[in-house]
């Protein structure tokens, strides 16, 4: 039988070759019995086939081996590509030998096809880059599984103009350390450090920091939140600054909450007003227009509050039923929810629709810029005026067209806005008004105000006053591979370094986000790998040693990340707002209890040297969804339990298997799948973990078909009982619906 080689030679197919790379990719594996592959892949083999086409179908068939029983096959099929890869980007970096090649080289060949920024070598001498090519270690590709590898070929490493392979993995995460360690003092010691918890899978960036860092346009930013103002030119401005973001890899949260509801005056002139709705549609075409790099459509979710008059109509933007003319079916909606609207509706009482700027207008304040018991002596005012116009609806009936969308599209997401605020670190210097597209950021918020427009020199010169347009940055931890509390610490501390360092190392697309960003020097520290953590230390998910365990554990990372904060703070100074704020009066600490006590962190004595010291970043913890990085770090993603144990995904080449992380006798019974899971029980765990993030969590709810409505009614009010600050997705089996890439950390 006769094969084609790459070269477009002919020659005998040679199956003691085949025989030899087979026995080399399921060495060490159990369960992989070489020669079962070797038969498979005999019973595919014809005359004339390239050797591509049979690396091909041997990595695909040895994916499709990858069982519940035998699960080892998803990392002999990573092999198999691995040495597939190294072929390629040999050829096409013109060395003969496989692996790793020239590190400089590689990086002088990308900045030449621009691909590459060519501050990375302002930055390092070769002299530097040589020592860390050095430091590389091809023998971690070994450590990623086939859907991980996959996904950091396909979207993730370099390649040329005519996508030919050109950069390996290790010199990805070498290159994005690199980036991230480049005005350190000691910047050759922090990228080694930043290269081993990336390349060692102990810890994920975020999505835009994996693919953009190294780049010339390093945008590094997961999410940014804006709001405009009640005025066109604010509407348009935010407008502006979404596609600006879409452009360069990044998601949104829109807050609309201020704008004018439909039918309210423009000018005195009555009924003039569209509302809400068409400037939602708007975002969405932008949504749409302004994709990533041709990768993927930008994504937003938009907030309203839900005393907002145009409510009802915001709440069928993604329902199939109704005016497909009140439609907005590429935004995510998101409804920000007062303490008051959940009593009214356990009491099932009234609810009145209002229109923000009649309430200006006639009581002389903003209704959404106050909160817990402002916002209700406000409301209730509003209430009590006669002359103000309101709709008067039941809350449950209202309630009932959340969950209606949210059984149907998985959406909207809620923003407990109360429980948000209340906890605000920083609410001395300003107020959160909703969250981002994953709803783990919360943080404070202000619309950028136009100032003057004005002829200077002929040119036309608009000036603004700089709002708080928030900045997501992010990156997670592998609980699937933290070992020791030591090197928790070690692999939290180098996080918390690596995102503070991203402030400063950004590629901005909107100038104000830079001002809030370098402001509050906010960051997200995350998590992957829950349900794995759990399911290796034989703990149920619906038990109380789960809450008891996880309880440990947060308090713990909480620690790590804020005591890595404080030392930042006395090498490089604290963030500006810092003076005023919780984390320095104490009332942080006040608010969760954070006492020392035996065997568990000293609080009493960091509570002291924050407030002598202060803190590099007013935000710290956020849990994102990592549904993309998880897989590349082969772990669970964020906090969600397992969708199921074992799933085939369908790829144009074929489908691939796919089973959870560490899958064994012993692990089995304790991967319960997600839908199974008691939500009530999911629901605990994370008011448990929210008493350690000071922002918020990426937090799904799983339901089925088949749900009664008291009940599903019941997840909701007791997840705002138990003090969560958000709901993300509402997962129904029946409904499929959209991950957030750009949160992905």
């Amino acid at each position: 039988m006769m094969i084609q080689k790459r070269d477009g030679t002919t020659v005998a197919f040679d199956a003691k070759k085949v025989q030899q790379t087979v026995e080399r990719a399921c060495a060490g594996l159990a369960g992989c019995e070489p020669c079962s592959l070797e038969m498979a892949l005999e019973a595919q083999m014809r005359d004339g086939l390239s050797t591509k086409e049979v690396a091909r179908t041997m990595i695909q068939l040895a994916v499709e081996k990858t069982t519940v029983e035998e699960p080892n096959w998803q990392f002999a099929a990573a092999r198999l590509l691995l040495h597939d890869c190294y072929k390629e980007s040999a050829r096409n970096r013109g060395y003969s030998s496989l692996g790793y090649g020239d590190f400089y080289g590689l990086i002088v060949q990308l900045e030449d096809l621009g691909r590459y920024g060519r501050y990375v070598r302002e930055h390092y001498t070769k002299a530097e880059i040589d020592e860390l090519a050095k430091y590389i270690r091809p023998e971690r590709d070994l450590l990623l599984n086939y859907v991980g590898l996959k996904q950091l070929i396909d979207r993730y490493v370099l390649k040329g103009h005519r996508g030919e392979l050109l950069e390996l993995p290790q010199e990805l995460f070498m290159g994005v350390a690199m980036h991230l360690a480049m005005d350190e003092v000691d910047k050759l010691e922090r990228a080694k450090q930043f290269y081993d918890v990336l390349s060692k899978l102990e810890a994920t960036v975020a999505t835009p920091t994996l693919s953009n860092a190294r780049k010339p346009f390093h945008q590094l930013s997961s999410c940014f939140i804006d709001m405009p103002d009640d005025d066109l030119i604010s509407i348009y401005e935010t407008d502006k600054a979404f596609a600006r973001v879409s452009k360069f890899g990044g998601g949104m949260g829109i807050y609309v909450g201020k704008v004018r509801a439909r039918g309210s005056a423009i000018r005195n002139h009555k009924g003039a007003s569209g509302g809400v709705i068409p400037w939602v549609k708007n975002y969405n075409n932008t949504a749409v227009s302004c994709n990533q790099l041709g990768v993927r459509s930008g994504a937003v979710a938009i907030y309203l509050d839900v005393w907002h008059k145009d409510i009802h109509d915001f709440l069928q933007l993604r329902t199939n039923n109704g005016d497909e003319r009140m439609k907005a079916h590429d935004i995510f909606p998101g409804v920000c929810i007062p303490d008051e609207f959940m009593r009214r509706l356990e009491r099932r009482e009234m609810w009145y629709l209002f229109c923000p700027y009649e309430v200006e207008q006639v009581m002389g304040f903003r209704l959404e810029d106050a909160w817990g018991e402002e916002f209700e002596r406000r409301y209730q005012a509003c209430i009590d005026h006669r002359d103000l116009d309101r709709v008067e609806v039941p809350a449950i009936d209202v309630m009932k067209r959340i969950m209606q969308s949210a059984f149907e599209t998985g959406t909207p997401f809620l923003f407990f806005r109360d429980t948000a605020n209340r906890l605000n670190p920083n609410q001395h210097a300003g107020m959160i008004y909703c969250s981002n597209l994953c709803t783990e950021i919360m943080q404070n918020m202000k619309p950028m105000r136009s100032m003057e427009e004005s002829l200077e020199d002929g040119n036309v010169v608009v000036r603004y006053e700089a709002g708080d347009f928030v900045v997501c940055n992010l990156s997670s931890l592998n609980l699937g591979r933290s070992g020791s509390r030591e090197s928790l610490e070690r692999i939290v501390c180098t996080q918390v370094r690596a995102m503070d360092n991203v402030i400063d190392l950004n590629y901005y697309p909107v100038k104000q986000a830079e001002v809030t960003n370098r402001k509050y020097r906010a960051i997200g520290l995350g998590i992957s790998g829950y349900h794995q953590y759990l399911a290796e230390r034989g703990i149920v998910w619906e038990s109380e040693e789960h809450l008891k365990h996880v309880d440990e554990l947060f308090e713990w990372i909480n620690f790590f990340a804020m005591k890595a904060s404080m030392e930042l703070a006395k090498e490089k100074g604290p963030y500006a707002l810092f003076e005023g704020s919780d984390w320095q009066t104490g009332a942080y600490f006040d608010r969760r209890g954070y006492q020392s006590r035996e065997g568990g962190p000293d609080w009493d004595w960091l509570r002291s040297e924050v407030a002598t010291h202060g803190l590099r970043n007013a935000y710290l913890f956020a849990i994102a969804p990592t549904s993309s990085t998880s897989l590349i770090a082969g772990s669970t993603a964020g906090i969600d339990p397992v969708f199921s144990r074992f799933f085939l995904e369908e790829k144009k080449n074929g489908v691939v298997p796919q089973t959870p992380p560490n899958l064994n006798p012993q692990t089995f019974w304790f991967y319960k799948e997600a839908h199974a899971i008691d939500q009530l029980w999911s629901i605990r765990a994370c008011a448990v973990r929210q008493r350690h993030i000071d922002q918020s969590q990426s937090f799904n709810l799983y339901i089925t078909p088949d749900i009664h409505v008291r009940d599903f009614l019941n997840l909701y009010v007791q997840a705002w009982k138990s003090g969560l600050k958000t709901v993300y997705y509402v997962r129904n089996q029946s409904v499929e619906v959209e991950d957030c890439v750009a949160c992905s950390s």
